[in-house]
């Protein structure tokens, strides 16, 4: 899957292992809504393409494959959770084999010994590469939690007690570091792209939603990125922060850590909507579009944008808004 589409030029950009990671996943959610066997296929293939992509010989996950770029940390966890609901959804060992060999290199190469962890690593010498403070991708942070549910996981999927330790001690970690996060950047624009961030933090919560710490990190990280979002989306608005935002009410209210403001989830729901691309061009029909500033929309159609977004509309449509049979949040799911 490429990381997205420019509507400028009509061209996308280069295929990204993390983002067919999402691919993956969003694909088998998709089949747990429709039973069609078609998502299922398409799943499989792109999971397939993953673990052709891992490297057994340096246990490594690059970024990007031509030429292979840096790994990321990020990157790696997104990976494994693709996997892992390809896994689930198809019974094919192989899949969870890599996934538990990347979570493994995970924890044993980006993991520093005073806990903190490589945002990104150099191959094939697997040095941690220079952080850049004014970028929140290039920097450890409390958005890598995210990716550290995909630890959490694989115990579950294996009964490995260090996979669930390694987990433990991330979110112990971002529960240290997320009171800085925001908004982190003098820029507006800048704390938009943070608050995707952030969510990923909040995000990261969900398997410990109900435990008291991050109940509360959990309630005022939403009140505090909703207020956020409202004042600066006049100037600069992504459609994968109000996805995000609307998941986080919707799993959040469902694990019975914060209730549910529905009138807030029903305005972001609202706004949402309005970035989902009506094209005759099958290359960006029904997707949505990354983002828009003054109005205008960005040149860029987004795969993981319309993933959140297909997930947040359902779960809205579904559970949350009432319709009965409707998708249920749960975190397994969660794209």
């Amino acid at each position: 899957m490429a990381r997205y589409y420019r509507t400028d030029s009509q061209r996308n950009q280069p295929v990204s292992t993390e983002i067919t990671g999402y691919a993956v996943s969003a694909l088998a959610y998709l089949h747990a809504l429709s039973d069609d066997a078609r998502f299922l296929d398409r799943a499989s293939q792109a999971a397939r393409f993953l673990t052709g992509a891992w490297d057994a010989a340096s246990g490594s996950m690059p970024f990007e494959l031509a030429p292979a770029a840096p790994t990321y940390f990020f990157d790696c966890g997104i990976v494994v959770r693709g996997l892992l609901s390809a896994w689930r959804a198809t019974g094919d060992g192989q899949f969870r084999d890599i996934a538990v060999s990347l979570g493994e290199s995970m924890a044993r190469d980006f993991v520093s010994a005073g806990g903190v962890i490589h945002p990104i690593l150099s191959l094939p010498a697997k040095s941690p590469m220079e952080c850049d403070p004014t970028r929140w991708s290039r920097s450890p942070g409390c958005y890598q939690l995210k990716s550290a549910m995909a630890w959490f996981d694989l115990a579950e999927a294996t009964g490995r007690a260090e996979f669930r330790a390694c987990y433990e001690r991330a979110l112990e970690l971002a529960l240290r570091q997320y009171p800085e996060f925001l908004p982190g950047h003098p820029d507006p624009l800048k704390v938009m792209d943070r608050l995707h961030a952030f969510c990923y933090f909040l995000e990261g919560l969900l398997p410990r939603a109900t435990d008291p710490a991050c109940a509360r990190a959990l309630a005022g990280g939403i009140e505090h990125t909703a207020a956020l979002l409202r004042q600066i989306a006049p100037r600069f608005e992504r459609s994968d922060v109000y996805a995000q935002l609307l998941r986080l009410r919707l799993h959040a209210g469902y694990a019975g850590a914060v209730p549910i403001d529905r009138a807030a989830a029903g305005w972001e729901a609202a706004r949402l909507t309005e970035f989902q691309a009506a094209s005759e061009d099958p290359r960006i029909d029904g997707g949505f579009y990354f983002g828009r500033r003054q109005g205008e929309w960005l040149p860029f159609v987004n795969p993981v944008s319309t993933a959140f977004a297909l997930q947040a509309l359902a779960l809205w449509d579904g559970s949350a808004g009432g319709v009965v049979g409707g998708p249920r949040p749960h975190r397994h799911l969660l794209i």
